[in-house]
């Protein structure tokens, strides 16, 4: 199985059971990593505040979903050989898979690339404008060097957003 299609029947997989946890599905990750393959799942509340280090995703909330999921995956059997499965939280650095993702993230900076591109250009990064469209032809708007760019969802290789240090520093400062 291609390692795109992989991917998407982990997420089929992992995303009923994070829901029935009470967990938001941010994403999955399939990589070989330097003790072999290894399965990232990345939960997070639905309640998260702006703020987003307050109500962080904690070890015990990990621990659930890998107990829960562990054995879907053992079931399902989506790899056929041995790997390690990790559920962590996203980070402030939070991966963007979803519509959802991108609109609840508008006004913040994101890091993109196509895997297609766009006039040459396949890697962007800027301020999340508005979300356009929908049935698979969603449209992401981000302001790239002054500039708004319609970039279509479906051409999404990866998305990140891009945390804002001195912002973060500040609040850390005040507390």
């Amino acid at each position: 199985m291609e390692r795109k299609q992989l991917t998407q029947k982990l997420i089929e997989l992992a995303e009923p059971v994070c829901l029935g946890a009470g967990y938001e599905l941010v994403d999955v990750d399939y990589t070989q990593g330097p003790q072999g393959p290894v399965v990232r799942v990345f939960i997070d509340r639905f309640d998260r505040p702006e703020n987003l280090t307050a109500g962080a995703i904690s070890f015990a909330d990990c621990e659930r979903v890998s107990r829960e999921l562990g054995p879907v995956l053992d079931v399902e059997d989506p790899i056929p050989h041995a790997y390690s499965l990790e559920v962590s939280s996203p980070g402030l650095d939070r991966p963007l898979r979803t519509a959802e993702h991108f609109r609840r993230y508008i006004g913040r900076v994101a890091k993109l690339s196509l895997a297609r591109g766009l006039d040459g250009r396949r890697n962007f990064k800027g301020t999340l404008v508005s979300m356009s469209g929908g049935n698979g032809t969603t449209i992401i708007t981000m302001n790239v060097d002054g500039k708004d760019c319609d970039l279509p969802l479906a051409d999404v290789a990866s998305a990140n957003l891009v945390p804002d240090w001195d912002n973060l520093m500040a609040k850390q400062g005040k507390s």
